[in-house]
């Protein structure tokens, strides 16, 4: 297997956005496509590994760029004002979730009637509004993502499997919302697992966590349980859905 790599530069509203594609290179076959969105850090080294490892899984994989210019952030002010910039306004949601998600569908590799999106944090509620806008993905997954409902779906509309890999001990997305979120999956039919990891904080799936939250004191952690677990849970949902 020969993983390549390449940043893709794609445009939405004159900004220039830099999306970063893998795809196992010894095959000529048009795949799977999956969307990799990042935390609120932006599309970093490890949104850029995430990308790969789903790329060794034998689909075409694209690392979102949500602010534009490939732009990275280290701490929490900026990502905050970075992220927050993106949420406060619905239209710039959907434009660069669309723009990306064409990017994926109009490559020469990519099976366009076969794609899905995963999101990590920030990335985990951009996935889960995806297919609440109804877009056309077989699957979505989110880890450690906001349950938060920016598009209010009609019954039928969601259109994606939905897997929801949330840490039982996250301390950013409360009960409340857990149980707003599954209230509204059942109420419009909606096909999801909903898999809560006892012990895990927000950003389980990340080894930098740890530092990062001891370095800006925010409860941040890391439990390679819960990673393997639902990376797992992910790549039976995307062989049973693809």
């Amino acid at each position: 297997m020969s993983i390549h790599t390449e940043n893709k530069n794609y445009y939405i509203g004159g900004k220039n956005f830099k999306g970063y594609l893998a795809w196992d290179d010894s095959v000529s076959e048009k795949r799977p496509g999956v969307l990799v969105f990042p935390e609120w850090w932006g599309l970093n080294e490890y949104i850029q590994k995430r990308t790969e490892q789903v790329a060794k899984l034998g689909y075409l994989a694209i690392g979102v760029d949500m602010y534009g210019d490939g732009k990275t952030v280290d701490n929490p002010k900026d990502a905050g004002s970075l992220m927050n910039a993106v949420l406060d306004d619905k239209q710039i949601i959907k434009t660069r979730l669309e723009g990306a998600y064409n990017v994926l569908k109009e490559h020469a590799l990519s099976d366009s009637r076969r794609l899905g999106a995963i999101g990590y944090c920030f990335g985990g509620a951009l996935v889960l509004n995806m297919a609440r806008m109804g877009m056309d993905l077989r699957a979505v997954v989110s880890f450690h993502g906001a349950l938060d409902s920016f598009f209010k779906p009609t019954p039928g509309e969601i259109k994606a499997k939905i897997l929801v890999c949330h840490g039982e001990a996250d301390e950013f997305v409360s009960e409340e919302a857990v149980e707003q979120f599954k209230s509204e999956m059942d109420t419009f039919g909606t096909d999801y697992d909903f898999i809560s990891y006892h012990g895990a904080s927000h950003g389980f799936s990340n080894p930098a966590a740890d530092e990062r939250g001891r370095k800006f004191n925010i409860p941040l952690s890391y439990n390679e349980n819960a990673d393997r677990n639902s990376w797992k849970s992910m790549k039976e949902l995307f062989e049973n859905n693809f």
